[in-house]
């Protein structure tokens, strides 16, 4: 027999995934590395029984969005278009003009997938202004970044 044969392909399933709670301190940081470790945690690619098409993931609390950082000059230049779905309907804003909450959530919604499964990972992430949020019932642990 084959010792190859005996190793099985272990897929996750809602009922046997295990959800953890992570603190993420936005605090000097940069808003692109940050947003692809917590869309990295998010999507689940972090756990040994990651599964492409289940909600493996874990949750994320971020706190101290206001304190997030954007190198150079981008605070200053940069500028996030949308449209409001009317002729002649484009809108642009600048960084510094956007609420510090919603540049976290974009950047990190840019980086899941782009379908159902994408949106509802999109809602294990919570992210605050001040260092007050409540999930205090959740337990989070802190999660540390090294680039």
């Amino acid at each position: 027999m084959n010792p190859l044969s005996t190793y099985k392909t272990v897929s996750a399933n809602r009922a046997t995934v295990t959800k953890k709670w992570y603190i993420v301190d936005a605090e000097g940081q940069n808003l692109g590395r940050m947003a692809s470790r917590i869309a990295f945690v998010i999507r689940g690619k972090n756990k040994p029984d990651f599964t492409p098409h289940v909600d493996c993931g874990d949750n994320i609390i971020v706190i101290n969005a206001e304190k997030v950082q954007l190198t150079g000059d981008k605070m200053e230049n940069r500028e996030y278009l949308r449209h409001t779905g009317y002729p002649g309907g484009q809108r642009s804003t600048l960084a510094k003009d956007m609420k510090p909450t919603r540049l976290i959530e974009g950047a990190v919604k840019g980086m899941l997938p782009k379908n159902r499964l994408g949106r509802r990972l999109f809602t294990n992430l919570y992210v605050y202004e001040g260092t007050e949020h409540n999930h205090q019932a959740q337990q989070p642990e802190i999660l540390k970044f090294e680039y």
